[in-house]
């Protein structure tokens, strides 16, 4: 497959899994070797079911997620995506209890599709620091607040 072959399935990619919550479409997408590269210390089996639970567990705690790709390029086998997303957090992220917040935040992926036209291999980079502040969660344990006159 072509870069813009690839584009049309990570633009589909997020239309299905994502905005419609289409979790078995992941197996149209990755790779049975697939492996998602995330600043988060969670580690979701590989391939497609690992993609599915990361989709799965986010849209149980977003369930009226809405989704817009921002912005999709592409260069021999990597495509790069920058996506937006809102939703009202429902149900369980993590360790966050439900919030009943609305909250908006973004993100970019970067794709590496193999030779059989499939994606290996995802950076995830999202902005899980301004989610979590809109969530009132704890961000940083310790940290001291703004104004304080102790030590850093």
């Amino acid at each position: 497959m072509g870069v813009a072959e690839n584009k049309v399935l990570v633009l589909r990619f997020y239309e299905e899994v994502w905005a419609l919550g289409n979790l078995e479409f992941a197996h149209e997408v990755f790779a049975d070797e697939y492996v998602r590269h995330d600043l988060r210390p969670s580690e979701p089996p590989p391939g497609p079911e690992g993609q599915a639970k990361v989709a799965g567990h986010f849209r149980s705690a977003f369930p009226d997620f809405e989704w817009h790709v921002d912005l999709v390029l592409g260069d021999g086998d990597l495509v790069a995506a920058r996506w937006s997303a809102a939703g009202t957090h429902s149900g369980a992220w993590g360790e966050v209890a439900p919030t009943g917040r609305r909250v908006s935040f973004s993100g970019v992926n970067v794709f590496r599709f193999g030779s059989a036209g499939k994606v290996v291999e995802i950076w995830n980079h999202r902005d899980d620091l301004g989610l979590m502040e809109q969530l009132g969660a704890s961000v940083f344990a310790g940290a001291v607040p703004s104004g304080s006159n102790e030590p850093a």
